[in-house]
């Protein structure tokens, strides 16, 4: 048997590769359950310093704790992505406690149900300024620093919600659609600063903002399993398996990686099923 010598560029070392954020300082909100608190828990077991933000500014702390118990390194902010001082305020004591970021992950959002004909103008107002317009002012309040830093990565999350249509979900639907388009234009703005721009668009997770959805149906049980053989991979899907999709982007394999959202829905939106 002979073995051919192969060169390979831009080899990491082994060491590194089993931390894929090692020396990393990620902000994450919404972090205090779901998607958020996966994100969180995965980045810390990669190495990362994690700030946990969060309206929940208990369950912020209690995450940040057992991360630490577990040797991680993190800590809890109280903030309200709703608010600009609040924001101005986490910025700053995620930035003094890390010592600067890296990573910025904008997760917090609410789930509403409605039509143009049934959704009220406050709660259309309300889910487009937390699933939206937040978005725009966590970024925005994050974006002069990761300029003087010479970079980051800001990620957010989308929703499938925000590629297909859904049938009484216009105001979320809306909402998710425009973080998808969020993301391209900071994308192409954030390049010659060094700034990566992308997002994940999920498809049904078992949090507790789809289970709370689940829980509100006639038939909790007939909507669930409905909801699960909408995916052609026959369930919906853990928080983890989203949170390993940031990971990537957050990670220096997706450097190359800008203005794409990345869609991880077990197949939902890849078209009809046979039939």
């Amino acid at each position: 048997m002979v073995f051919r010598q192969v060169h390979v560029r831009n080899h990491i070392p082994i060491e590194a590769a089993l931390m894929r954020l090692a020396g990393k300082r990620a902000l994450v909100t919404g972090a205090a359950s779901g998607i958020g608190a996966a994100t969180a828990e995965r980045f810390a077991a990669e190495g990362a310093a994690v700030a946990i933000a969060d309206l929940n500014s208990a369950g912020a702390d209690e995450h940040a704790s057992a991360i630490c118990d577990r040797g991680g390194r993190a800590l809890g902010i109280a903030a309200d992505v709703g608010d600009e001082e609040s924001v101005a305020a986490m910025m700053d004591r995620a930035w003094e406690a890390l010592g600067g970021v890296d990573i910025l992950v904008n997760n917090a959002a609410i789930p509403t149900m409605g039509t143009v004909e049934t959704l009220a103008g406050d709660e259309w107002d309300r889910v487009i300024d937390l699933d939206l317009s937040s978005i725009y002012r966590v970024s925005r309040a994050a974006w002069p620093r990761f300029v003087e830093a010479g970079g980051g990565a800001i990620l957010s999350t989308a929703s499938v919600a925000g590629i297909i249509g859904m049938a009484g979900q216009h105001g979320y639907s809306a909402a998710k659609a425009g973080v998808v388009m969020l993301t391209k234009c900071m994308a192409l703005d954030g390049a010659a600063h060094g700034i990566r721009a992308n997002c994940v668009c999920p498809g049904f997770v078992e949090t507790p903002m789809v289970l709370t959805y689940f829980e509100a149906q006639d038939d909790p049980v007939a909507s669930r399993a409905a909801v699960d053989a909408a995916h052609p991979l026959g369930r919906i899907g853990q928080p983890d398996e989203i949170a390993g999709a940031f990971l990537y982007l957050a990670s220096d394999e997706a450097r190359w990686v800008t203005g794409t959202a990345l869609v991880i829905d077990g197949g939902l939106t890849a078209g009809l099923p046979p039939g």
